[in-house]
């Protein structure tokens, strides 16, 4: 019975000592002297009993927020941010209400939000993203649980400046999933305004990477609302060139082409993703290859009928025709030489069955150039008459981006060469036609490298 009640008194005792210590704790806290704050709660921190309790972290992690928000003191105690961080953590974790501090004060949050942030943007400037994007990181969790808990009178639902400096941060860190979470906390709130575009096109491009279609309409729809204005077509043609087939492309072009709800744009971007069908697909068989070239120019064609303007769109079909035309004349010269090699070897054959036979494949080479005939020619055509309707826009107009300007150089030298094959086409036969050909081809060779 006296052992009991030895043991008794002693844990009075302790307790007293403990709960004395904390005085001289909140004593020295007081008297803002939080250097002698701290050697005491290290002192009541040193005993595994006060370990456990909640009162010990809520004031450790007090007063080693206010030091870290002291530059002097912080510089002192280089850790001291950490360890205060982790006095929070393990004080959360025995008071999970946070009683202590809606009775004692949240001080300690308010500093360490302070010192978190301050101490963000010294690093940011000096382009240590990494840390810089912690520190952000670790300010957002102490303001979002003073906002959380209406520690503060400010009527803000979360730190916009401290989430916008943390997604930058890591974006820059490379740190792309990290970037993207904070990114989708200003988005999820429809921060708009001219400096915020960026952060949805981020999330646009983010989620075609990373194949998450439902994270990229949602984010791609809250683009459009906030940004009417923005190209948002071409990241939604993107994310389909990315993540879906060339068949899934093709219905949906069709679907939307059938319904009417393609804009110039799309019509563009459809266009570069079926004219380079055949440059990522070197397999596809040519009859299938063509058509996917000929629903390019349809495209393009589509996109010029929504702005009689687009220059690009004119010169795209343009060089498809024109490229189309070359190698139909790439075909027609090799007949050419082929027929060439027939007749040598006819007038050095003397057997009349040799001869007869080299007729019949020369009739053949000439067959197939007729054939040829036709089209090579309604390509040519096509090509000149697109690619001057993109010369004259270009040709009119006052400003010229870097592109129209490479797009006009190109063009008149395309005119030139197609006018040229004409010219030489009718040579010693329609003197009229010759003429006309030949003055076309000076006009746009007189123009080689002007614009």
């Amino acid at each position: 019975m006296k052992k009991f009640l030895l043991l008794a008194i002693m844990a009075v005792t302790v307790q007293m000592a403990v709960a004395q210590d904390y005085k001289k704790v909140q004593t020295n806290l007081l008297l803002n002297k939080y250097e002698d704050a701290k050697t005491e709660i290290d002192k009541v921190a040193s005993d595994p009993k006060a370990q456990g309790k909640a009162e010990t972290w809520y004031w450790k992690s007090k007063i080693y927020a206010g030091i870290s928000k002291d530059t002097v003191l912080r510089l002192k105690y280089p850790a001291i941010m950490k360890d205060a961080n982790d006095a929070f953590k393990k004080y959360a974790e025995l008071d999970p209400t946070l009683a202590m501090v809606k009775e004692k004060g949240a001080e300690g949050y308010f500093d360490m939000y302070s010192a978190s942030y301050n101490s963000a943007i010294k690093v940011f400037n000096t382009k240590k993203w990494d840390e810089a994007a912690q520190l952000f990181a670790t300010g957002i969790f102490y303001i979002d649980d003073i906002i959380k808990n209406k520690w503060t009178n400010a009527n803000i639902s979360f730190d916009t400046t401290s989430v916008l400096y943390a997604a930058y941060s890591f974006q820059n860190a490379q740190k792309m999933d990290e970037a993207a979470k904070y990114y989708a906390i200003l988005a999820d709130h429809k921060v708009g305004g001219e400096n915020y575009i960026d952060i949805y096109k981020f999330l646009a491009t983010y989620n075609t990477n990373k194949k998450d279609e439902a994270q990229f309409k949602k984010y791609l729809a809250i683009g459009r609302e906030l940004y009417p204005k923005e190209a948002w077509d071409e990241y939604e043609i993107d994310y389909m060139d990315k993540n879906l087939s060339l068949d899934q492309k093709t219905s949906v072009y069709d679907k939307e082409d059938a319904a009417g709800s393609l804009s110039e744009i799309k019509y563009l971007q459809f266009g570069d993703v079926f004219v380079n069908v055949k440059n990522k697909d070197k397999g596809m068989d040519s009859t299938k290859s063509l058509s996917y070239t000929l629903k390019a120019v349809d495209a393009f064609k589509k996109a010029f009928a929504k702005n009689n303007q687009n220059a690009i769109a004119a010169f795209n079909v343009g060089v498809i025709y024109y490229n189309i035309f070359g190698e139909y004349d790439d075909r027609y010269a090799a007949n050419i030489r082929t027929m060439q090699g027939l007749n040598s070897s006819k007038t050095a054959e003397k057997d009349p069955k040799k001869k007869a036979a080299i007729d019949l494949k020369l009739t053949d080479q000439k067959n197939a150039n007729m054939a040829i005939e036709k089209p090579l020619m309604d390509n040519l055509d096509m090509s000149v008459e697109w690619l001057e309707k993109s010369y004259t826009i270009l040709k009119n107009k006052s400003a010229r981006t870097n592109t129209e300007k490479s797009v006009i150089n190109k063009t008149v030298d395309f005119l030139a060469n197609l006018y040229t094959y004409k010219r030489d086409r009718v040579r010693g036969k329609d003197a009229k036609a010759f003429d006309a050909y030949d003055a076309k081809f000076k006009e746009y060779d007189a123009l080689h490298a002007k614009y």
